[in-house]
């Protein structure tokens, strides 16, 4: 009976045995083994060789983050997306529960050798491992970018610039027979998408225009696709900061020429505005782009205004010491016609003193006395009439400098008024043409 029993229970369990289902590899699983046992990353994936792989690009600017003058380069964040399709990643999706894509590693398939032709340093982007296929073999790559890329940044019309750096996509060994490029959108779509740029920087995104073109050297033919980067500065912070300050201290300094040119308070005022000139020019230099292709046409309206600055100043002083010198010479002249005289004439002044040698009545020597007298008087007034003379002189040299340098003070004062007008007209122009930009 025990035997019996025992059977009977191992055949219940073998029967059950056979009646519970195997678990079923996950369709996912199933999935990507398929797909990845017998794919090649290596080869390009086309069925047919003399057919293309067409790379479609798409290019949206998230940030501008430093524009370097000097080093002429532009440091730029993007969003980038390539977009091709692969013959050997394709499936039914109603054999794998209807799974329409899935995410495969990018280093385990073929990818293609898009680079930057701008690129002057290593690229800085999050490593994102991973891209979207879908079932019909067509694969998605997204990242962000940082692109530190060489641009032609002019600067004559700082702050009122707008630069045009170009972003050029191409194939770094496959000709355009192997890899051939294509917009993922509309050009107008691409130009006018500034959902995502970041506008609380110092630059406004104006345009990202593109343009398709064939790059033909030795090595065979080369599709290229070229993204126009057109930002324009901000220039409000720039016109407190700099150009109203100078056109004040200009101001200030045209207040110098009405000033006598022959006073001395004149210079301690012009050097003071000088000092303050320079100490402006130092603190705002950092400000001011420096290139040494293009020169800005702020820093050439300081230079300008620092030279008229230091020729009126240099003026002045020449005028000083020359007066001073005119009038020193005219004062020692008379002077010492008098102390000659006076020293001539000395043994005269006591006609009455005792000689040893003769002896003369009085009333002879009272006519003596009365003659020298009138003779000492004479020269006297002859020196006299030569100071008055030599100061009349010295007087008639100033007035005819004095005249001169009026009227180049009068010059000065023109240049002036023409020079700030200049570049107050220029800078009322400038800013019209970036506001219609």
């Amino acid at each position: 009976m025990s035997l019996l029993r025992s059977c009977l229970l191992v055949a219940a369990v073998g029967v059950l045995g056979t009646a519970a289902p195997h678990p079923r590899t996950p369709s996912l699983h199933r999935l990507t083994r398929q797909l990845l046992q017998q794919y090649h990353k290596d080869v390009r994936p086309v069925r047919n060789w003399a057919e293309a792989t067409t790379v479609y690009l798409d290019l949206c600017v998230h940030a501008v983050l430093d524009v370097d003058v000097q080093n002429q380069k532009l440091k730029t964040s993007v969003w980038y997306q390539e977009v091709w399709n692969d013959k050997f990643l394709s499936w039914n999706s109603s054999l794998f529960d209807d799974i329409q894509e899935i995410s495969l590693p990018l280093s385990a398939i073929w990818a293609p050798d898009i680079i930057i032709n701008e690129f002057v340093d290593l690229e800085r982007s999050p490593d994102l491992p991973y891209v979207y296929v879908n079932s019909s073999g067509t694969i998605s790559n997204h990242k962000p970018i940082q692109v530190a890329s060489a641009c032609s940044l002019q600067t004559y019309a700082f702050p009122f610039d707008i630069q045009n750096c170009s972003l050029t996509f191409h194939s770094i060994l496959h000709t355009v027979e192997d890899i051939d490029l294509g917009f993922l959108r509309t050009k107008e779509d691409i130009e006018n998408d500034k959902r995502s740029f970041l506008n609380d920087s110092e630059w406004q995104l104006l345009s990202v225009s593109s343009t398709y073109r064939t790059l033909r050297n030795s090595a065979g033919n080369f599709a290229q696709i070229q993204f126009n980067v057109v930002i324009r500065r901000y220039p409000l912070a720039y016109v407190v900061s700099l150009l109203i300050p100078s056109i004040f201290l200009m101001l200030v300094d045209l207040g110098s020429f009405y000033l006598p040119p022959n006073c001395h308070a004149r210079i301690i005022f012009k050097t003071n505005v000088l000092v303050g000139y320079t100490v402006f020019r130092v603190n705002m230099s950092d400000e001011v782009p420096r290139s040494t292709g293009c020169t800005s046409l702020i820093g050439v309206f300081f230079t300008v205004c620092m030279a008229l600055l230091v020729l009126s100043l240099s003026k002045s002083i020449l005028l000083i010491k020359f007066l001073h010198e005119e009038r020193h010479s005219g004062q020692e002249r008379p002077l010492l016609c008098l102390r000659g005289d006076s020293d001539t004439d000395e043994s005269r002044s006591h006609p009455w003193a005792p000689s040893a040698e003769t002896t003369e009545s009085p009333v002879h020597q009272e006519h003596l006395v009365q003659s020298d007298a009138l003779q000492e008087v004479w020269l006297q007034l002859q020196s006299i009439n030569n100071s008055l003379r030599t100061r009349d002189q010295v007087y008639q040299k100033e007035v005819e400098w004095l005249a001169i340098l009026y009227h180049f003070d009068q010059l000065l004062f023109r240049i002036y008024l023409a020079v700030l007008g200049l570049y107050t007209v220029t800078l009322c122009t400038l800013w019209a043409l970036w506001s219609r930009m």
